[in-house]
């Protein structure tokens, strides 16, 4: 039986691995290390497909180690431990490198689980690879992450899915033998979110729907009519992971609390990481919603520390109770913009100067220097009170937030005008 063409077109070296140079080219960290033959211990973070596996693999191949790999879906502490077993035999008595154990999905791994890795890792019996798509900081234990490197692997632009489409048509075994015209390319993109291993499936999946035919046309049209019927079922191992939880969120903004249910429904059954969905939520809850109703940034955490300390089944309750509570609330996300138009302006001005009345003065010479001179203290004025710039000059005026269009939010902006009348032209 043949491998899946996303199998077939795996890179074997580190000049066909695309768009992470800045782990693997001349002088990057993971390079080196291979030059060098001394290997560390690392986590691999980065959206799905981006080449995580691979690159283990990769390491694995060109460090001339034993590769071990373990999945934290199906693996046990008795899986890991029987894995670290055999390393320990390998690098005891062989005399060759330390076996590497590469971990995929190593952020659902609960702490006991990871826990059974420190001492092996510590002793050096194994190299552990581990692949996330959540923040290490927050999914690996504390001890674990401070034994490892963290490498952030980018996300695969537009051309680099691209390239990967004309070189499997071009270069694959069996692609290569038909004539393939890849006339449009934007559902396949669309359908793969960025991930290689999923536009490959995507293009071979519209292929063999071809049969026999040697001169295939692929169109926008022609890939949403064979893809559509593959969307229906929630793949738990990734291939619709993204898609599920996309469909959740916007219902919750749409405030459309029977579709979110279902779509929670959906990740529940399909045996989604209850903590993924819960740092959603509580990821929303700030950003669509914010001060239109500051209430449930404190559900949503609620929430996220039930579910971490109650597990599945009683945890569905509270994460559906959460999820409809977002939904019928009032949205904005004026502090989410307000945040992105901050960041925008640090960028193109850099670092301007504290103006002097806000500089902190513990010394005498600073004093001496106006710092803090003709600052006025809020609390010794009207209502708490004082008029004054708090921006540097170089940008003094400047509006980055403005309420949200919401009962809670008019409050706020009638507050602002109360103060600072027209300055901020609310």
């Amino acid at each position: 039986m043949n491998k899946p063409l996303a199998e077939r077109m795996r890179p074997t070296n580190l000049e066909n691995y695309i768009n992470q140079t800045h782990l693997v080219g001349e002088g990057a960290p993971i390079k080196s290390m291979l030059d060098a033959k001394r290997l560390l211990s690392m986590i691999l973070w980065g959206p799905p497909g981006t080449g995580k596996t691979t690159l283990a693999q990769l390491i694995a191949e060109l460090s001339g180690r034993k590769f071990y790999t373990l999945s934290a879906i199906s693996s046990g502490v008795k899986d890991v431990r029987e894995v670290i077993d055999k390393a320990k035999n390998q690098t005891l008595f062989s005399g060759e490198g330390q076996p590497i154990l590469f971990i995929d999905e190593i952020h659902r791994f609960n702490k006991s689980q990871q826990d059974s890795l420190l001492g092996a890792v510590e002793k050096g019996f194994i190299t552990l690879i581990g692949a996330t798509t959540e923040n290490p900081s927050f999914e690996v234990v504390p001890a674990l992450l401070s034994r490892c490197q963290v490498y952030v692997l980018k996300e695969l632009s537009k051309v680099d899915l691209e390239s990967l489409l004309h070189n499997a048509i071009e270069k694959d075994e069996i692609l290569s033998q038909k004539k393939i015209e890849l006339r449009e390319t934007n559902a396949l993109l669309r359908y793969s979110g960025g991930d290689a291993r999923k536009v490959l499936n995507g293009l071979e999946l519209v292929v063999s729907s071809f049969g026999l035919k040697e001169e295939i046309i692929i169109t926008d049209e022609v890939v949403l009519e064979k893809i559509q019927q593959n969307m229906v079922r929630y793949d738990k191992t990734g291939e619709q992971h993204y898609d599920i939880i996309s469909a959740f969120i916007k219902s919750i903004r749409g405030s459309d609390p029977n579709a979110a249910v279902y779509w929670l429904a959906r990740m529940l059954e399909g045996g989604e990481d209850l903590k993924f969905i819960a740092r959603r939520l509580l990821i929303l809850a700030s950003e669509d919603i914010g001060n239109a109703n500051p209430t449930a940034l404190i559900l949503a955490n609620n929430t996220f520390q039930a579910v971490s300390t109650i597990g599945y089944p009683e945890a569905r309750i509270v994460l559906s109770q959460c999820a409809v509570y977002l939904a019928n609330s009032p949205k904005s996300n004026s502090t989410y913009e307000a945040i992105n138009i901050a960041q925008q302006q640090v960028r193109a001005t850099g670092d301007l100067s504290v103006p002097l009345h806000l500089r902190n003065a513990p010394t005498k010479l600073m004093k001496d220097l106006d710092y803090g001179k003709d600052y006025k203290y809020a609390h010794a004025h009207r209502d708490n009170f004082a008029e004054q710039e708090f921006l540097p000059k170089e940008i003094a005026g400047t509006k980055f937030y403005e309420p949200g269009k919401n009962a809670r939010e008019e409050h706020d902006r009638n507050f602002l005008k109360s103060r600072w009348k027209d300055k901020y032209n609310y």
